[in-house]
């Protein structure tokens, strides 16, 4: 069987990407941290072709005994797709930007990449397949005001994308990158919607329907020549 992770994926852009890789012929292990209600409605979503794995990415220990978890109780199967999509906000000008919510971002959106990519790694370069898809931000690309904990959490993932897809391409493991603009989920919620899409070229918010077909392609095999590649998907905000 092949099985993919998705972090964060209960909800919004993670439950789309769910849904598009069980399309794909995948068991889904859907990541999330306390909203076991909404985790389970994907789950019926993709037809119970999955799993639930609640883990705070941002605790070492805690994606460490989950994922060791789940590897002793699949011993002949490995995680070949791996979607590093959970993350939060805590938007504020840097001026009143409290410490504890720097930390916090950072700690979720970059910290925890390292924390789930580096326990997955090993099995997709022992078995010379694997897919690695980060979902980061146009505030990573371009940088956003009230955002720089974002932006850097974001910014560094785009890097981080780069490198790591530098060593471990020969093992046919490909990283790229995908940076959303602004999707209709809850992560925009309290936006001047009616404002913001006035500055957007397609005119609209995206769907996060629209990021994971494009996970999806990542995710195949007609990907493989593609790494280290971050994929705007902001309808023409920023090019």
């Amino acid at each position: 069987m092949k099985y993919a992770l998705v972090t964060g994926g209960s909800r919004g852009i993670g439950r789309a990407i769910c849904q598009k890789l069980y399309a794909m012929g995948y068991e889904v292990l859907i990541n999330f941290v306390s909203n076991r209600k909404a985790a389970e409605e994907t789950l019926s979503l993709i037809e119970g072709h999955g799993e639930l794995i609640p883990f705070d990415v941002a605790d070492a220990d805690a994606v460490q005994a989950a994922i060791g978890a789940w590897q002793a109780a699949h011993p002949d199967d490995y995680i070949s797709v791996l979607v590093n999509n959970a993350g939060i906000r805590r938007d504020s000008l840097m001026i009143w930007l409290e410490a504890a919510d720097w930390h916090k971002v950072i700690d979720t959106n970059l910290n925890g990449w390292y924390n789930v990519t580096r326990a997955l790694l090993q099995p997709m370069l022992l078995r010379k397949w694997g897919r690695i898809i980060n979902v980061t931000s146009l505030s990573g690309i371009k940088g956003l005001p009230g955002q720089t904990n974002y932006s850097a959490a974001k910014g560094g993932l785009i890097a981080a994308t780069k490198a790591l897809a530098q060593e471990v391409a020969r093992k046919k493991v490909t990283v790229n990158a995908v940076a959303p603009g602004f999707i209709r989920t809850d992560m925009v919620e309290g936006l001047d919607e009616d404002s913001l899409k006035k500055d957007i070229p397609a005119a609209r918010f995206g769907e996060p329907e629209e990021v994971a077909a494009v996970v999806g392609f990542l995710a195949s095999q007609e990907s493989s020549y593609i790494t280290g590649e971050v994929i705007s998907v902001n309808g023409g905000l920023y090019t």
